[in-house]
């Protein structure tokens, strides 16, 4: 079970990959950008610095350390972290709906033509009803600012920078070479958080207060570890019955396929009904070995199944280590990939959606 609460505190900018895939898009815009970074960023920070301060329980860590995330939080409330919100809510600056189960199909209200404005919810907020979050975002003007938003925006805005690469032993930018070389610049796309937020991460084992290089571009961070609250664990401990939604994204399936469900979620030939977006990519790079990419469901995904869980899998850390991708575990100890259960792969919480027992 998680123990601990890893904020991350950027000092400056923080970077936005272009993508975990090279595609088209990639190439010339920031269609494939992808902030904030996964949970395999902090694990591989995590393992790192365990290894370089050669502490004795290494190899127990890297056999056991659960990281997930990326969530965000206000900088003085990181208990009071963001989650994405559950398909099922549709969450607008003006008005909201949500979608309900009627006759074994979704269902909602036609009238209302609502644009999800919010992709972000408190987890104080988490399985609250709809009417009781949404007067929350309109109450949120005359508010205090103690009070907790129950949705909110992300606190980053993307920013393209033009970097110079300088002579190893001179500072002026590096000349080419040849007419092959391309040059010395290269476009970052920086990103900058609001000075009063954070990045938040769950995690088994805990990290030292202290300044780490963080990210694809090794940004300076300072990271900070608290004990989680006990209702953020009791959430957590809550069964699943029939519906839960992902708060980080799913690779179902094994090393060779992926699929949108574990098997053991179809009763008899029917599947799941499930509500979803289209895939995203899922990618992370332990050491110098870039693993294999794969397309993930994403967050917020929400299924409901024929009939409840069974008590032995009902919560995410009960699910069984074959719904996922596996580990070689045939491979050296240090050369062995991470179990992708262990970054976080398909974190979920149980969720109530009408119409459903």
């Amino acid at each position: 079970m998680f123990k601990y609460l890893i904020v991350v505190r950027p000092l400056g900018f923080l970077y936005a990959s272009a993508g975990a895939f090279l595609s088209p898009e990639n190439l010339v815009g920031r269609s494939g950008t992808k902030f904030p970074p996964d949970a395999a960023a902090l694990s591989g920070l995590i393992l790192r610095a365990s290894y370089e301060q050669k502490l004795p329980n290494h190899k127990e860590l890297k056999l056991n350390l659960t990281v997930a995330g990326a969530f965000w939080a206000k900088d003085d409330k990181p208990q009071d972290f963001y989650v994405p919100i559950p398909r099922s809510l549709i969450i607008g600056k003006e008005n909201a709906d949500e979608w309900e189960m009627l006759d074994g199909k979704w269902e909602k209200d036609c009238t209302k033509d609502v644009d999800a404005d919010y992709k972000w919810q408190s987890i104080r907020y988490w399985d609250n009803p709809l009417d009781e979050i949404f007067k929350n975002r309109q109450n949120s003007k005359d508010k205090q600012k103690h009070i907790l938003d129950s949705t909110a925006e992300p606190p980053w805005k993307f920013t393209s920078m033009l970097h110079p690469t300088l002579e190893k032993d001179q500072r002026h930018v590096r000349l080419p070479q040849d007419e092959n070389d391309r040059g010395s610049l290269f476009l970052e796309n920086a990103v900058q958080m609001d000075e009063d937020s954070c990045l938040v991460y769950l995690s088994t084992h805990r990290v030292e207060h202290g300044w780490y290089r963080f990210g694809g571009e090794n940004h300076m961070v300072e990271i900070t570890c608290q004990d989680l609250e006990q209702n953020i664990l009791n959430l957590f401990n809550e069964p699943i019955k029939r519906s839960f939604a992902l708060i980080c994204p799913a690779v179902w399936g094994n090393n060779n396929l992926s699929v949108r469900y574990p098997q053991a979620f179809k009763a008899g030939e029917k599947p799941p009904q499930m509500l979803t977006d289209r895939p995203v990519t899922f990618r992370y790079r332990m050491g110098s070995n870039l693993g294999i990419g794969r397309y993930a469901v994403p967050s917020g995904t929400v299924y409901v199944l024929k009939h409840p869980l069974d008590e032995e899998h009902n919560t995410w850390w009960k699910f069984p280590n074959k719904w996922f991708p596996q580990s070689n575990e045939d491979k050296d100890f240090d050369k062995r990939p991470l179990p992708l259960k262990h970054l976080g792969c398909g974190l979920c919480l149980p969720i109530t959606i009408k119409g459903v027992d």
